[in-house]
């Protein structure tokens, strides 16, 4: 049974294909049946170029506990990413953003 867990997200940055670089479009987030990992249900995740063929993507397929320890690693990523340009680099950050000791 699929579960219709489906996010789409407009994204910034590039990807890799073999030797190439390719510039995203937009990433989506789900979670259902892996179609490839020897698992059940797994989070995937999909960043592509929709203005390319369709080998323009770069996916992967995460168990949802190996999915929450991304998401806890990019919450703290992106914590100290904002504290080095508000700190470091002087140009300011959301009033939300505190630097976790």
């Amino acid at each position: 049974m699929c579960t219709s867990i489906v996010e789409i997200v407009p994204v910034e940055g590039m990807a890799k294909r073999g030797d190439d670089w390719f510039s995203l479009t937009q990433a989506v987030v789900a979670y259902d049946h892996a179609r490839h990992a020897p698992l059940a249900d797994v989070v995937t995740l999909d960043f592509i170029n929709a203005s390319l063929d369709v080998g323009a993507r770069a996916g992967v397929e995460l168990t949802l506990e190996t999915a929450k320890a991304l998401h806890a690693a990019l919450g703290r990523a992106i914590a100290e990413a904002e504290f080095e340009e508000a700190e470091v680099r002087g140009k300011g950050a959301p009033a939300s953003s505190v630097r976790a000791a």
